[in-house]
């Protein structure tokens, strides 16, 4: 079981309050404060501050809070797996970001499950580096994303190739083109995914490497929603940049129209899917099977 000494400290951070903290787990205030102490006097450390404007963590509180969230999460992992046991049933769950569930790669994990028919797959969507942090936490078993998580905690196993095109709606003028140049893009208006996100990255390299930024641009709307840009897109409200694959289906149905980027320097806008689970993982040949299903899936034209 978990000392409840954490589950009370992680409340306190969660609550950023000591009373608030108490109600949430049914206790009495003293009882909080004494297992703060607790805590404080098995760490040697004081673990929080007050100021005028509320409680803070101190810098060790910090510390112990990044450990405290792993033990947390592997507490839940842990309970999880014990229910699961019960019923012989697997639980996998598996991070993914929007360019990855683009690329159908959702299809693949129910194909792992009737092949695996007592696996229960659960998805979370995330930014490269919300999946990181949910590894990091054991509050995920592996990664699936369109970009690299470089982390010497994490091994990665690339699945797939792609690359980032200008989308546009086959009402807009740019359809006809053959390629379209950076300056005659900043005539568009720009609906991008936002900048923490791999795909919006890798197009301001490919800027950068260019001699442009992306303050040259009319970015009209930022959303981490690739359906929702597809759809603003297809009604000609603005033009993308997004993933070949994540367009792939609107592109053969001809809702959307991919045209090159035109630039000095003709550096690719490459973006590589990778799977990435943690070194101490201990199903790594799960990442394999993901792989060999979705490789099988692409050849028979599934995805």
């Amino acid at each position: 079981m978990l000392d409840q000494k954490i589950i009370t400290f992680l409340k306190v951070v969660d609550t950023r309050s000591f009373t608030n903290a108490a109600t949430a787990l049914n206790l009495t205030q003293p009882a909080i404060s004494h297992h703060i102490r607790q805590l404080e006097e098995e760490y040697s450390a004081k673990l929080f501050q007050r100021t005028q404007k509320g409680l803070h963590l101190t810098l060790e509180g910090e510390i112990v809070l990044k450990y405290a969230r792993r033990a947390f999460a592997s507490y839940e992992k842990a309970l999880i797996a014990l229910e699961d046991s019960k019923r012989n049933i697997t639980s996998l769950i598996v991070g993914m970001t929007a360019t990855a569930t683009e690329n159908m790669l959702p299809q693949v994990m129910l194909e792992y499950t009737k092949i695996h028919s007592k696996t229960k797959v659960r998805i979370e969507t995330g930014t490269l580096e919300s999946l990181r942090t949910q590894l990091l936490l054991h509050e995920i078993d592996m990664a699936i994303a369109g970009g690299s998580l470089a982390d010497n905690e994490f091994s990665s196993l690339k699945i797939d190739t792609d690359y980032l095109k200008l989308i546009v709606s086959p009402d807009n003028p740019l359809a006809q083109e053959n390629d379209v140049s950076l300056d005659r893009l900043k005539q568009e208006k720009l609906i991008l995914r936002p900048v923490e996100t791999a795909t919006r990255r890798r197009f301001e390299e490919f800027l950068f490497d260019n001699h442009e930024t992306i303050n040259n641009y009319n970015v009209v709307m930022e959303i981490d929603n690739v359906s929702v840009i597809k759809d603003l897109v297809s009604n000609d409200q603005g033009v993308t940049v997004m993933s070949h694959n994540a367009a792939l289906m609107e592109q053969l149905t001809g809702s959307l129209v991919g045209v090159p980027l035109h630039a000095s320097l003709q550096t690719s806008m490459i973006r590589e899917i990778y799977i990435v689970y943690r070194n101490d993982y201990s199903y790594p040949e799960i990442a394999h099977e993901i792989k060999d299903i979705y490789l099988r899936m692409k050849e028979e034209g599934k995805i």
